[in-house]
C-alpha cells in the first residue's frame, strides 16, 4: 500500500508539473509552431543523414542546397540557424542568417537570398561556416523559424542577439539535422 501511496503522489507531482511546463508562454509558442507542418530539407543530404563533405572545412566550405517547404499563412521572414550541439567547448553556431523573404523557399548551394542578412559566427567571422569536427560524430542542426515580420537588426550581430529578436516573432519552427565525422 505504501508503494503505491508513493507512485500515485510521485505520479500526481510529475503531471502538475508538466501541466505548469505547457502553460509557459515560450512552449505555448513552440507548441504553435509545432502545428504549423513547416518543412525545412536539402537535396544534398537526408534529415540525420551525412552531409557530403563538399560543404565541411574539408571540401569547399560553402552552404548547402536548402528547400522550405508548408510556409504558414502569416509568415513574414525566415532565420536560420546551423549549429553543433556537440562541439567540445559547447553549442558552437556555425551560420546565422535572416530576414530571408518568405517567397524565397529554395536557396541553391553558396547563395545567399538577396534580402537576407548573416551574422557573426563562432569562427569570428560572417557568412557560413561548413562542420569541421575535431573527432567523432556531430550534429549539425539547421534551425528554420518562420517570423511574423523582419528583424531590425544588423548583419554581423551573434546568435544570442538574433534569438532575442525573435522572441515573441515565431509563427513556425522546424529542424534538418545533418551528421559529420571527423575521419
Amino acid at each position: 500500500m505504501k508503494l503505491f501511496l508513493v507512485i500515485f503522489f510521485m505520479l500526481a507531482a510529475s503531471i502538475g508539473t508538466a501541466y505548469l511546463v505547457l502553460k509557459s508562454p515560450a512552449i505555448k509558442e513552440a507548441r504553435m509552431g509545432a502545428d504549423a507542418n513547416i518543412l525545412l530539407a536539402s537535396s544534398a543530404f537526408k534529415d540525420n543523414g551525412a552531409i557530403p563533405e563538399k560543404y565541411t572545412c574539408k571540401g569547399e566550405n560553402i552552404s548547402p542546397p536548402l528547400e522550405i517547404s508548408d510556409v504558414p499563412e502569416g509568415t513574414g521572414s525566415f532565420a536560420i540557424i546551423m549549429h553543433d550541439p556537440d562541439a567540445p567547448s559547447g553549442d558552437f553556431t556555425h551560420w546565422t542568417i535572416w530576414n530571408i523573404d518568405p517567397s524565397v523557399t529554395k536557396f541553391e548551394e553558396n547563395i545567399v537570398p538577396a534580402t537576407a542578412t548573416e551574422g557573426q559566427t563562432e569562427f569570428g567571422k560572417m557568412g557560413y561556416g561548413g562542420p569541421c569536427p575535431p573527432s567523432g560524430t556531430h550534429h549539425y542542426i539547421f534551425d528554420l523559424y518562420a517570423l511574423k515580420t523582419k528583424l531590425n537588426l544588423p548583419a554581423g550581430s551573434s546568435r544570442a542577439q538574433l534569438e532575442t529578436s525573435m522572441q515573441g516573432q515565431i509563427v513556425a519552427q522546424t529542424k534538418l539535422v545533418g551528421l559529420v565525422s571527423a575521419n
